[in-house]
């Protein structure tokens, strides 16, 4: 693990692959999950073997990030996203990103430096809305698994995140800022996802521009439980990179 200081945060990230490669990747974990879920651990060696500079990192003040959790809101992982791919030379990148980051990588994807966008298992409205217990005590409590986070944990990580966190996200639309991107995209959502009926990804599938692809894989929406769900995902990402000649 290294703490990357940008502009705003500091960061912790893993990293695979050659630093001085000319294409970077950037994998966003999903809301108050950790870059070394075995998800992230993996697609990292599949694309630093494809020849990119691999990152994947906590989001601020969450994980070994440094800070409190109220850091923790969509407009700073946005920024923390530019402040990254600023830090690594502004080279060609790659945006990868499960549940609440694959919405980021969306909102990021307008970046001039970003040539393609993989988002996986979105939630492509608002985040899904606090309880109300949440409402009257200020927070939601959250437990994470721990990594590698592939099984469900019977110790986990508490996080108790402020409402302000969805007061924050009420200004963001993954779905229509989707259909406004030009970038080659490549949708990934699964048959049992709880968030995001396979309905409405596919109606928005076909609302989007081209370039673009699509995967429907046989999973809930933690798909870093299926190991083959993981391998079938960094196949069609294969399929992608190649189409679109990224790697």
């Amino acid at each position: 693990m290294e703490i990357i200081k940008t502009k705003s945060f500091e960061l912790a990230t893993i990293s695979r692959g050659d630093k001085t490669s000319e294409k970077v990747a950037i994998l966003l974990p999903g809301r108050l999950d950790t870059k070394d879920y075995g998800n992230f651990v993996s697609h990292a060696d599949y694309l630093a073997g494809r020849g990119f500079f691999v990152v994947a990192f906590d989001p601020p003040g969450t994980w070994d990030s440094p800070g409190g959790i109220e850091l923790y809101t969509t407009t700073s992982y946005i920024r923390a996203v530019n402040e990254l791919i600023d830090y690594f030379g502004n080279k060609p990148t790659l945006l990868l990103g499960h549940s609440r980051g694959a919405a980021v990588a969306i909102f990021v994807s307008a970046n001039p430096t970003v040539t393609g966008i993989v988002p996986i298992m979105t939630n492509f409205g608002k985040p899904t809305p606090p309880s109300e217990e949440a409402i009257e005590q200020g927070f939601e409590l959250w437990l994470r698994d721990l990594p590698p986070g592939t099984s469900r944990t019977k110790e986990q990580k508490e996080f108790k995140l402020p409402l302000a966190y969805w007061e924050d996200g009420k200004q963001y639309n993954a779905g229509e800022t989707l259909k406004t991107c030009a970038k080659p995209k490549l949708l990934v959502y699964g048959t049992n996802d709880e968030f995001t009926p396979t309905d409405v990804a596919e109606k928005l599938f076909t609302q989007i521009p081209e370039p673009k692809m699509t995967k429907r894989v046989g999973c809930s929406h933690d798909y870093r439980y299926y190991s083959e769900i993981i391998k079938k995902v960094e196949t069609e990402l294969g399929r992608f990179l190649e189409k679109y000649r990224l790697a």
